[in-house]
């Protein structure tokens, strides 16, 4: 096993740690550990509320969930010899829950949790058909995924980093902060916002303090969207075996992660959406020096995934097309595609007995595949939504007999604002 260098403490948070991480992107922060090319290490994550998130049946907490705390991420890991304009390669060696710690009330000790967020905090993919708060427990035995909230469904957890990425540069984040402001002043009081702006409250920057702190936390961004230095991509096939290429902005790079989680489908469509949990990431790192213009790669991170994907043979697909729920017709829009075809596999599950939250839910924590299977078909964009059929101890195709009647069980804890 590879050593430890960001060690965490399940009993205490976040900011209470022997090493203290950071939840803005800013390239002030100083690294907390610095390492060199070719190193394997070992570091531990909190799941990215610090414990704010419970294993009971009340959705209080996610109705509440403090957004402005977000993400929890260990680092900044500085590279020894990392230079702007090279590429960071990063291995995921091997990730996983808190080992060894089966049971326990922080995400992660033997379970983990999903979660639709109300639309006055956060929203979702499609927090217009679901506007308040839900979640779901899921329990962990090995490596498969089952919930007291949602039953007759079993899955083998594809796990994997929601959130890792380098620094920006002061640069950088200057245009993270126009860009951004710019698409917030089009429309300032959208619930949900479009976009997040630097927020000095709740923010925690490493070791920078004082007047340097103050600076910073008035600038830094905000972990939720992935940018240009990767961040909250939320890849599902970040699984063990993976290797990511990052462009380095920052001497030293400045490699962060957070965000673990358990299992995901495609596009984390509950914005809670993955099987999310504190635990662990083993990682080798290295360098390509030069490597963003050797390789075109400016403004992205480019990865090889792993191969320890669960696998299913079977799938069970619906479409979808862009046409509003009204019928009004869209050019090729492909995020309204995606969410007909995900609105489309809904109804189609709560024929056999589930709720619409139950089966979104499914959506968010299950290893769906989601793809866009057509765009440029004027006026339709096409994409598809992939459910394995073998997560279900009950048959899910259509057939002359009709659909199983399955017993949803206590249902999917609710609340609201």
């Amino acid at each position: 096993m590879p050593q430890t260098v960001f060690p965490l403490d399940s009993t205490k948070r976040f900011t209470d740690q022997q090493l203290l991480g950071h939840n803005r992107w800013h390239p002030d922060i100083p690294a907390a550990v610095h390492v060199k090319p070719g190193d394997s290490f070992r570091v531990d994550c909190r799941e990215w509320f610090d414990g704010a998130i419970h294993n009971d049946d009340s959705a209080d907490d996610i109705r509440d969930a403090p957004l402005s705390t977000v993400h929890v991420l260990s680092g900044p890991f500085a590279v020894e010899g990392a230079k702007p304009g090279d590429l960071l390669v990063v291995d995921i060696l091997d990730v996983g829950p808190i080992p060894q710690e089966d049971s326990g009330p922080l995400a992660g000790q033997g379970w983990g949790y999903t979660g639709i967020f109300a639309q006055q905090n956060g929203g979702g993919f499609l927090t217009e058909q679901f506007p308040d708060a839900y979640k779901v427990i899921w329990d962990f035995t090995g490596g498969t995924a089952t919930s007291r909230h949602v039953p007759h469904v079993a899955f083998t957890g594809i796990v994997h980093p929601g959130l890792m990425g380098t620094a920006p540069s002061a640069e950088l984040l200057s245009r993270w902060n126009s860009r951004e402001g710019a698409l917030i002043a089009q429309d300032p009081d959208r619930v949900p916002p479009l976009a997040l702006p630097p927020l000095p409250e709740d923010a925690i920057l490493g070791g920078l303090e004082g007047e340097a702190f103050d600076r910073a936390a008035a600038e830094a961004a905000r972990t939720a969207p992935p940018r240009e230095n990767g961040g909250n991509q939320d890849i599902k096939n970040f699984t063990k075996g993976t290797r990511v290429f990052y462009p380095v902005y920052v001497d030293g790079a400045n490699l962060s992660m957070g965000d673990l989680h358990f299992s995901q489908g495609d596009g984390e469509i509950t914005f809670c959406g993955a099987i999310e949990m504190g635990g662990f990431i083993d990682l080798r790192v290295d360098l390509i020096k030069n490597g963003m213009e050797t390789y075109g790669v400016g403004e992205n991170a480019i990865f090889m995934p792993g191969n320890v994907d669960p696998q299913y043979s079977q799938w069970l697909a619906f479409s979808g097309t862009s046409v509003t729920l009204d019928g009004t017709q869209r050019y090729l829009d492909s995020h309204l595609s995606y969410q007909r075809a995900c609105l489309h596999a809904i109804d189609y599950l709560t024929s056999f007995g589930y709720s619409p939250e139950q089966a979104y839910m499914i959506l968010g924590a299950a290893p769906i595949e989601g793809r866009l299977s057509g765009v440029v078909d004027i006026p339709n964009s096409c994409s598809t939504v992939y459910l394995p059929t073998a997560i279900f101890d009950f048959d899910v195709a259509p057939g002359p007999g009709g659909p199983t009647r399955i017993d949803p069980g206590m249902g999917v804890p609710r609340s609201s604002f």
